[in-house]
Protein backbone atom coordinates (compact mmCIF):
# COMPACT_ATOMS: atom_id res chain seq x y z
CA UNK A 1 0.00 0.00 0.00
CA UNK A 2 2.05 2.92 1.31
CA UNK A 3 5.32 1.85 -0.26
CA UNK A 4 3.73 1.61 -3.70
CA UNK A 5 2.22 5.08 -3.32
CA UNK A 6 5.52 6.55 -2.14
CA UNK A 7 7.34 4.93 -5.04
CA UNK A 8 4.79 6.04 -7.59
CA UNK A 9 4.34 9.63 -6.48
CA UNK A 10 7.71 11.04 -7.54
CA UNK A 11 7.94 9.88 -11.15
CA UNK A 12 10.47 7.48 -12.67
CA UNK A 13 13.51 8.85 -10.83
CA UNK A 14 11.90 8.41 -7.40
CA UNK A 15 10.74 4.92 -8.40
CA UNK A 16 14.27 3.99 -9.45
CA UNK A 17 15.79 5.23 -6.19
CA UNK A 18 13.10 3.37 -4.23
CA UNK A 19 13.71 0.13 -6.15
CA UNK A 20 17.49 0.46 -5.77
CA UNK A 21 17.11 1.02 -2.02
CA UNK A 22 14.99 -2.09 -1.56
CA UNK A 23 17.22 -4.21 -3.81
CA UNK A 24 20.54 -3.19 -2.34
CA UNK A 25 19.66 -2.82 1.34
CA UNK A 26 17.62 -5.93 2.08
CA UNK A 27 16.77 -6.73 5.65
CA UNK A 28 19.56 -9.10 6.62
CA UNK A 29 18.28 -12.67 6.48
CA UNK A 30 20.70 -13.64 9.29
CA UNK A 31 19.16 -11.07 11.62
CA UNK A 32 15.69 -12.46 10.87
CA UNK A 33 16.88 -15.99 11.66
CA UNK A 34 18.66 -14.76 14.80
CA UNK A 35 15.50 -13.02 15.99
CA UNK A 36 13.46 -16.17 15.41
CA UNK A 37 15.98 -18.26 17.35
CA UNK A 38 16.01 -15.79 20.26
CA UNK A 39 12.21 -15.86 20.40
CA UNK A 40 12.24 -19.67 20.34
CA UNK A 41 14.79 -20.00 23.14
CA UNK A 42 13.00 -17.37 25.21
CA UNK A 43 9.69 -19.22 24.80
CA UNK A 44 11.38 -22.51 25.79
CA UNK A 45 12.98 -20.83 28.81
CA UNK A 46 9.62 -19.37 29.90
CA UNK A 47 7.98 -22.81 29.66
CA UNK A 48 10.81 -24.33 31.73
CA UNK A 49 10.53 -21.60 34.38
CA UNK A 50 6.77 -22.13 34.44
CA UNK A 51 7.20 -25.88 35.11
CA UNK A 52 9.85 -25.26 37.80
CA UNK A 53 7.77 -22.76 39.73
CA UNK A 54 6.27 -24.02 42.97
CA UNK A 55 4.05 -20.92 42.96
CA UNK A 56 1.40 -21.07 40.27
CA UNK A 57 2.80 -18.45 37.90
CA UNK A 58 0.88 -18.30 34.65
CA UNK A 59 3.37 -17.51 31.92
CA UNK A 60 1.20 -18.96 29.13
CA UNK A 61 -0.05 -15.54 27.93
CA UNK A 62 3.58 -14.39 27.56
CA UNK A 63 4.54 -17.52 25.67
CA UNK A 64 1.56 -16.97 23.36
CA UNK A 65 2.61 -13.34 22.79
CA UNK A 66 6.15 -14.48 21.96
CA UNK A 67 4.90 -17.07 19.49
CA UNK A 68 2.67 -14.45 17.85
CA UNK A 69 5.65 -12.12 17.56
CA UNK A 70 7.66 -14.94 16.00
CA UNK A 71 4.88 -15.62 13.49
CA UNK A 72 4.87 -11.94 12.51
CA UNK A 73 8.66 -11.99 12.04
CA UNK A 74 8.29 -14.96 9.67
CA UNK A 75 5.44 -13.27 7.75
CA UNK A 76 7.29 -9.98 7.35
CA UNK A 77 10.40 -11.85 6.20
CA UNK A 78 8.38 -13.72 3.55
CA UNK A 79 6.73 -10.50 2.33
CA UNK A 80 10.14 -8.80 2.05
CA UNK A 81 11.68 -11.72 0.18
CA UNK A 82 8.77 -11.84 -2.30
CA UNK A 83 8.97 -8.08 -2.87
CA UNK A 84 12.73 -8.27 -3.43
CA UNK A 85 12.33 -11.14 -5.89
CA UNK A 86 9.65 -9.25 -7.85
CA UNK A 87 11.85 -6.14 -7.92
CA UNK A 88 14.82 -8.17 -9.14
CA UNK A 89 12.73 -9.62 -11.98
CA UNK A 90 11.32 -6.20 -12.84
CA UNK A 91 14.80 -4.67 -12.87
CA UNK A 92 15.97 -7.46 -15.18
CA UNK A 93 13.04 -6.87 -17.60
CA UNK A 94 13.68 -3.12 -17.62
CA UNK A 95 17.38 -3.67 -18.35
CA UNK A 96 16.56 -6.06 -21.21
CA UNK A 97 13.99 -3.65 -22.68
CA UNK A 98 16.48 -0.76 -22.46
CA UNK A 99 19.10 -2.79 -24.36
CA UNK A 100 16.49 -3.77 -26.97
CA UNK A 101 15.38 -0.17 -27.52
CA UNK A 102 18.94 1.12 -27.74
CA UNK A 103 19.66 -1.51 -30.39
CA UNK A 104 16.53 -0.50 -32.33
CA UNK A 105 17.48 3.19 -32.18
CA UNK A 106 21.04 2.49 -33.29
CA UNK A 107 19.78 0.32 -36.14
CA UNK A 108 17.53 3.19 -37.20
CA UNK A 109 20.52 5.54 -37.48
CA UNK A 110 21.42 6.47 -33.93
CA UNK A 111 19.77 8.80 -31.45
CA UNK A 112 17.80 11.74 -32.87
CA UNK A 113 19.36 15.15 -32.15
CA UNK A 114 18.60 16.43 -28.66
CA UNK A 115 17.56 13.07 -27.20
CA UNK A 116 19.77 12.10 -24.24
CA UNK A 117 21.66 8.93 -25.03
CA UNK A 118 20.72 7.22 -21.78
Amino acid sequence: GGAKMAAGSGGPAAREVFAEGVLHHPLRRESQVELREHIDSLATELCRINEDQKVALDLDPYVKKLLNARRRVVLVNNILQNAQERLRRLNHSVAKETVRRKAMLEAAGGYPQGLPGK
